[in-house]
Protein backbone atom coordinates (compact mmCIF):
# COMPACT_ATOMS: atom_id res chain seq x y z
CA UNK A 1 0.00 0.00 0.00
CA UNK A 2 1.84 3.45 -1.09
CA UNK A 3 1.63 6.41 1.14
CA UNK A 4 1.51 9.75 0.18
CA UNK A 5 4.45 11.71 -0.09
CA UNK A 6 5.21 14.33 2.78
CA UNK A 7 6.91 17.09 3.53
CA UNK A 8 9.48 15.90 7.05
CA UNK A 9 10.81 18.55 9.23
CA UNK A 10 11.73 18.79 13.00
CA UNK A 11 10.27 20.98 15.55
CA UNK A 12 8.83 21.14 19.11
CA UNK A 13 5.15 20.26 19.47
CA UNK A 14 3.46 21.75 22.70
CA UNK A 15 4.11 19.89 26.14
CA UNK A 16 5.81 17.26 24.06
CA UNK A 17 9.49 16.38 23.50
CA UNK A 18 11.54 17.54 19.45
CA UNK A 19 9.85 14.83 17.47
CA UNK A 20 9.61 14.16 13.64
CA UNK A 21 6.70 15.23 12.34
CA UNK A 22 5.15 15.11 8.71
CA UNK A 23 2.57 17.77 7.29
CA UNK A 24 -0.16 15.51 5.34
CA UNK A 25 -3.77 14.77 4.89
CA UNK A 26 -3.96 11.96 7.09
CA UNK A 27 -4.70 11.69 10.43
CA UNK A 28 -3.20 8.74 11.38
CA UNK A 29 -0.26 6.74 9.83
CA UNK A 30 2.46 3.52 10.29
CA UNK A 31 5.49 2.63 7.70
CA UNK A 32 6.64 0.15 8.52
CA UNK A 33 5.40 -1.28 11.01
CA UNK A 34 6.07 -4.29 13.07
CA UNK A 35 4.88 -6.30 16.49
CA UNK A 36 6.18 -9.04 18.16
CA UNK A 37 4.24 -10.78 21.25
CA UNK A 38 6.98 -13.29 23.55
CA UNK A 39 9.96 -14.63 22.10
CA UNK A 40 11.82 -17.89 20.92
CA UNK A 41 9.01 -20.75 20.91
CA UNK A 42 6.03 -18.37 21.83
CA UNK A 43 6.97 -15.51 19.67
CA UNK A 44 4.29 -14.07 17.62
CA UNK A 45 4.30 -12.12 14.64
CA UNK A 46 0.94 -9.84 15.37
CA UNK A 47 2.05 -7.41 12.53
CA UNK A 48 4.23 -7.64 9.65
CA UNK A 49 5.81 -4.74 8.50
CA UNK A 50 2.66 -2.81 7.57
CA UNK A 51 2.33 0.07 6.04
CA UNK A 52 -0.84 2.09 5.80
CA UNK A 53 -2.56 5.75 5.81
CA UNK A 54 -6.08 6.84 7.23
CA UNK A 55 -6.87 10.09 5.13
CA UNK A 56 -8.60 12.87 7.41
CA UNK A 57 -12.04 13.37 7.64
CA UNK A 58 -13.17 10.35 6.15
CA UNK A 59 -14.73 6.94 8.35
CA UNK A 60 -12.17 3.84 7.71
CA UNK A 61 -12.62 0.55 9.03
CA UNK A 62 -10.29 -2.40 9.95
CA UNK A 63 -11.37 -5.88 9.13
CA UNK A 64 -10.01 -9.44 9.30
CA UNK A 65 -10.38 -12.97 11.14
CA UNK A 66 -9.57 -13.86 14.94
CA UNK A 67 -6.06 -13.19 15.32
CA UNK A 68 -5.29 -11.07 12.05
CA UNK A 69 -3.71 -8.23 13.66
CA UNK A 70 -6.67 -5.99 13.17
CA UNK A 71 -6.86 -4.96 17.04
CA UNK A 72 -3.54 -4.36 17.69
CA UNK A 73 -2.68 -2.46 14.61
CA UNK A 74 -5.33 0.38 16.32
CA UNK A 75 -3.53 0.13 19.34
CA UNK A 76 -0.20 0.98 17.79
CA UNK A 77 -1.87 3.68 16.02
CA UNK A 78 -3.62 4.85 19.07
CA UNK A 79 -0.36 4.99 21.07
CA UNK A 80 -1.88 2.18 23.80
CA UNK A 81 0.80 -0.83 22.60
CA UNK A 82 4.20 -0.14 22.23
CA UNK A 83 5.69 -1.18 18.80
CA UNK A 84 8.53 -3.46 17.91
CA UNK A 85 9.76 -1.44 14.99
CA UNK A 86 8.69 1.15 11.88
CA UNK A 87 6.71 4.39 12.63
CA UNK A 88 3.54 6.11 13.70
CA UNK A 89 1.86 9.78 13.35
CA UNK A 90 -0.69 11.07 14.49
CA UNK A 91 -1.46 13.14 12.36
CA UNK A 92 1.96 15.08 12.32
CA UNK A 93 3.99 13.65 15.20
CA UNK A 94 5.66 10.44 15.25
CA UNK A 95 4.06 9.31 18.36
CA UNK A 96 7.35 6.58 18.44
CA UNK A 97 9.37 8.94 19.18
CA UNK A 98 7.84 10.06 22.05
CA UNK A 99 8.20 9.97 26.02
CA UNK A 100 5.36 8.00 28.34
CA UNK A 101 4.60 11.84 29.57
CA UNK A 102 4.15 13.27 26.38
CA UNK A 103 2.54 10.13 24.64
CA UNK A 104 -0.03 10.80 27.73
CA UNK A 105 -1.17 14.01 26.72
CA UNK A 106 -1.31 13.26 23.32
CA UNK A 107 -3.83 10.56 23.73
CA UNK A 108 -5.61 13.23 25.64
CA UNK A 109 -6.11 16.14 23.78
CA UNK A 110 -5.85 14.43 20.08
CA UNK A 111 -7.33 10.96 20.34
CA UNK A 112 -10.89 9.78 21.41
CA UNK A 113 -11.48 6.05 22.03
CA UNK A 114 -14.75 4.33 21.95
CA UNK A 115 -14.78 0.89 23.19
CA UNK A 116 -17.30 -2.29 23.45
CA UNK A 117 -17.75 -1.44 26.89
CA UNK A 118 -19.02 1.78 27.54
CA UNK A 119 -16.71 2.81 29.95
CA UNK A 120 -18.79 5.41 31.85
CA UNK A 121 -18.64 6.58 35.37
CA UNK A 122 -22.18 5.33 36.69
CA UNK A 123 -22.57 7.85 39.83
CA UNK A 124 -22.29 10.52 36.67
CA UNK A 125 -25.04 11.71 34.85
CA UNK A 126 -24.57 12.02 30.61
CA UNK A 127 -23.89 15.39 30.42
CA UNK A 128 -21.11 14.93 33.13
CA UNK A 129 -19.59 11.92 31.78
CA UNK A 130 -19.41 13.26 28.31
CA UNK A 131 -17.00 16.60 30.10
CA UNK A 132 -15.22 14.33 31.96
CA UNK A 133 -11.87 13.94 30.01
CA UNK A 134 -11.97 17.87 29.77
CA UNK A 135 -12.71 18.24 33.41
CA UNK A 136 -9.89 15.97 34.48
CA UNK A 137 -7.32 18.25 32.02
CA UNK A 138 -8.91 21.11 33.57
CA UNK A 139 -10.24 22.26 30.58
CA UNK A 140 -13.52 23.54 29.47
CA UNK A 141 -15.39 22.54 26.29
CA UNK A 142 -16.30 25.16 23.66
CA UNK A 143 -20.26 25.72 24.51
CA UNK A 144 -21.05 25.53 20.79
CA UNK A 145 -19.06 22.95 19.83
CA UNK A 146 -20.34 21.08 23.03
CA UNK A 147 -24.33 21.97 21.43
CA UNK A 148 -23.56 20.40 18.62
CA UNK A 149 -21.76 17.08 19.77
CA UNK A 150 -24.93 16.65 21.56
CA UNK A 151 -27.53 17.49 19.08
CA UNK A 152 -25.68 15.19 16.86
CA UNK A 153 -26.28 12.09 19.53
CA UNK A 154 -29.85 13.02 19.65
CA UNK A 155 -29.94 12.88 23.98
CA UNK A 156 -30.15 16.80 24.70
CA UNK A 157 -33.15 15.04 26.97
CA UNK A 158 -30.97 12.48 28.34
CA UNK A 159 -28.44 14.04 29.64
CA UNK A 160 -29.48 14.49 33.51
CA UNK A 161 -29.83 10.77 33.32
CA UNK A 162 -27.40 8.20 34.58
CA UNK A 163 -25.99 5.41 32.75
CA UNK A 164 -28.13 2.96 34.73
CA UNK A 165 -31.01 5.06 33.43
CA UNK A 166 -30.13 4.91 29.66
CA UNK A 167 -30.35 2.04 26.98
CA UNK A 168 -27.36 0.46 25.78
CA UNK A 169 -27.24 2.38 22.58
CA UNK A 170 -27.93 5.49 24.68
CA UNK A 171 -25.02 4.54 26.89
CA UNK A 172 -22.56 4.50 23.32
CA UNK A 173 -23.67 6.92 21.70
CA UNK A 174 -22.51 9.17 24.94
CA UNK A 175 -19.33 7.43 25.20
CA UNK A 176 -19.18 8.85 21.39
CA UNK A 177 -19.48 12.37 22.05
CA UNK A 178 -17.48 12.05 25.24
CA UNK A 179 -14.44 10.72 22.55
CA UNK A 180 -15.65 13.86 20.11
CA UNK A 181 -15.77 16.63 22.66
CA UNK A 182 -12.06 17.56 22.61
CA UNK A 183 -12.24 17.61 18.78
CA UNK A 184 -9.34 14.92 18.68
CA UNK A 185 -7.72 14.51 15.62
CA UNK A 186 -8.93 11.26 15.20
CA UNK A 187 -11.20 8.30 16.77
CA UNK A 188 -10.42 5.08 17.12
CA UNK A 189 -13.44 3.02 18.12
CA UNK A 190 -12.55 -0.61 19.02
CA UNK A 191 -15.71 -3.07 18.20
CA UNK A 192 -18.42 -0.36 19.26
CA UNK A 193 -21.15 -2.17 18.38
CA UNK A 194 -20.32 -5.29 19.98
CA UNK A 195 -22.19 -5.29 22.69
CA UNK A 196 -25.43 -3.76 21.30
CA UNK A 197 -28.13 -4.96 19.63
CA UNK A 198 -28.79 -4.57 15.88
CA UNK A 199 -31.04 -1.27 16.14
CA UNK A 200 -28.79 0.22 18.61
CA UNK A 201 -25.61 -0.68 16.98
CA UNK A 202 -27.14 0.89 13.76
CA UNK A 203 -27.81 4.34 15.49
CA UNK A 204 -24.20 4.29 16.79
CA UNK A 205 -22.82 3.45 13.42
CA UNK A 206 -25.40 6.18 12.33
CA UNK A 207 -23.88 8.78 14.89
CA UNK A 208 -19.93 7.86 13.78
CA UNK A 209 -20.59 8.59 9.93
CA UNK A 210 -22.73 11.59 10.72
CA UNK A 211 -19.84 12.96 12.66
CA UNK A 212 -17.50 12.19 9.97
CA UNK A 213 -19.45 13.97 7.03
CA UNK A 214 -21.26 16.76 9.05
CA UNK A 215 -18.77 17.63 11.58
CA UNK A 216 -15.29 16.30 10.02
CA UNK A 217 -14.08 14.28 12.37
CA UNK A 218 -11.71 11.29 11.45
CA UNK A 219 -13.26 7.52 12.59
CA UNK A 220 -10.96 4.52 12.24
CA UNK A 221 -12.88 1.82 13.55
CA UNK A 222 -11.73 -1.80 13.97
CA UNK A 223 -14.63 -4.75 13.83
CA UNK A 224 -15.76 -7.97 12.06
CA UNK A 225 -18.91 -7.23 11.47
CA UNK A 226 -19.66 -6.61 7.80
CA UNK A 227 -22.87 -4.71 8.63
CA UNK A 228 -20.89 -2.14 10.91
CA UNK A 229 -18.26 -1.85 8.11
CA UNK A 230 -20.53 -1.06 5.08
CA UNK A 231 -21.10 2.17 7.16
CA UNK A 232 -17.56 3.13 6.50
CA UNK A 233 -15.77 4.89 3.61
CA UNK A 234 -13.34 2.55 3.58
CA UNK A 235 -12.15 -0.96 4.45
CA UNK A 236 -8.40 -2.34 5.00
CA UNK A 237 -8.16 -6.13 5.18
CA UNK A 238 -5.45 -8.07 6.97
CA UNK A 239 -4.58 -11.16 7.55
CA UNK A 240 -1.72 -13.16 9.28
CA UNK A 241 -0.43 -9.20 10.28
CA UNK A 242 -0.55 -7.92 6.77
CA UNK A 243 -2.40 -5.95 4.85
CA UNK A 244 -4.40 -7.63 2.07
CA UNK A 245 -6.79 -5.91 0.26
CA UNK A 246 -8.89 -2.28 1.24
CA UNK A 247 -12.14 -1.76 -0.45
CA UNK A 248 -14.24 2.01 -1.21
CA UNK A 249 -17.40 2.55 -0.49
CA UNK A 250 -17.99 -0.90 0.69
CA UNK A 251 -21.32 -2.63 1.11
CA UNK A 252 -21.78 -5.14 3.66
CA UNK A 253 -22.57 -7.92 1.17
CA UNK A 254 -19.06 -6.78 -0.95
CA UNK A 255 -17.60 -7.18 2.85
CA UNK A 256 -18.93 -10.34 3.87
CA UNK A 257 -17.79 -11.80 0.16
CA UNK A 258 -14.24 -10.31 0.39
CA UNK A 259 -13.77 -12.00 4.05
CA UNK A 260 -14.56 -15.14 2.65
CA UNK A 261 -11.49 -15.09 0.30
CA UNK A 262 -9.16 -13.79 2.52
CA UNK A 263 -6.82 -16.09 1.56
CA UNK A 264 -6.47 -15.25 -2.23
CA UNK A 265 -5.05 -12.54 -3.49
CA UNK A 266 -6.56 -9.13 -3.99
CA UNK A 267 -8.93 -8.91 -7.27
CA UNK A 268 -9.44 -13.09 -7.38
Amino acid sequence: MQVTSTVRNTHSVQGMTSATTTTSLHATRAVDLTKVYGSGETMVLALDHVTASFPAGAFSAIMGPSGSGKSTLMHCLAGLDNVTSGDVWIPDVEITRLKDKALTQLRRDRVGFVFQQFNLLPTLTAEENIRLPLDIAGRKPDADWFDTVVDTIGLRDRLGHRPTELSGGQQQRVACARALLSRPAVVFADEPTGNLDSQSGAQVLSFLRDSVRDLGQTVVMVTHDPVAAGYADRVVFLADGKIVDEMADPTAEKVLDRMKRLDLPAGV
